[in-house]
């Protein structure tokens, strides 16, 4: 596992269709050492509260071996963060992480919350409108982290796995559980026993066995 690179960013006008919305998925890399608390980066934010940012969602993060794909269909060179990720890295590809899993990141201790779900942000973004539906279909969406101890970040921190989750359900499991609509109600009642599963996707796969 090694830390790529380290991005944050304001808040600011992005174009979409014949508007602007506003949106913090514009973000840098940063090249000193920033603080992370239980809410994110400092220098980080988010436009919408609602469906970003928040203690489950403190830390977006992306694996860097992606890009090589993304590359290829956009046939171009893709800078980082080109996925408006806070937290490039190689190694940590949703096939091997799993819900919960735990990670020294730097001074401060991390968790995985929950699968990233892109949205019609990210498709802005990049001017390809379908673009949130292809990543969801590729399962390359990153995930993200809950800070369960605060402390000081460096672009050259250490990243590490400290403790996999006992559940063992993966990034990837996860998002086949919430996406698939024929999914076993057995595989979704797996996914809920897990108590560090972030709050908001605990609440949709709820109301699916309930239906």
């Amino acid at each position: 596992m090694k830390l790529i690179s380290l991005n944050t960013g304001r808040p600011s006008e992005l174009p979409y269709k014949k508007k602007t919305v506003s949106s913090g998925i514009k973000k840098s890399p940063v090249e000193a050492p920033i603080y992370l608390s239980r809410t994110g980066f400092e220098g980080d934010g988010q436009a919408d509260l609602v469906h970003h940012g928040g203690a489950d969602k403190a830390v977006c993060v992306y694996p860097f071996e992606h890009y090589t794909y993304w590359e290829k269909e956009f046939k171009e060179a893709l800078p980082v963060p080109a996925f408006g990720e806070n937290v490039t890295a190689a190694g940590l590809l949703e096939t091997d992480m799993h819900i919960g899993d735990t990670f020294q990141l730097g001074e401060a201790i991390v968790q995985i919350s929950q699968p990233r779900q892109p949205c019609f942000k990210l498709a802005a973004l990049h001017n390809t409108p379908k673009l949130a539906f292809f990543v969801e279909q590729t399962g390359y969406t990153g995930f993200y982290f809950r800070v369960t101890a605060e402390g000081t970040v460096s672009p050259k921190s250490e990243l590490k796995r400290l403790t996999v989750h006992p559940s063992r359900i993966t990034v990837s499991e996860a998002n086949r559980i919430m996406n698939d609509k024929n999914v076993e109600p057995a595989d979704i009642g797996r996914l809920l026993e897990i108590n560090e599963l972030a709050e908001s996707w605990k609440k949709p796969l709820r109301n699916r066995l309930s239906s």
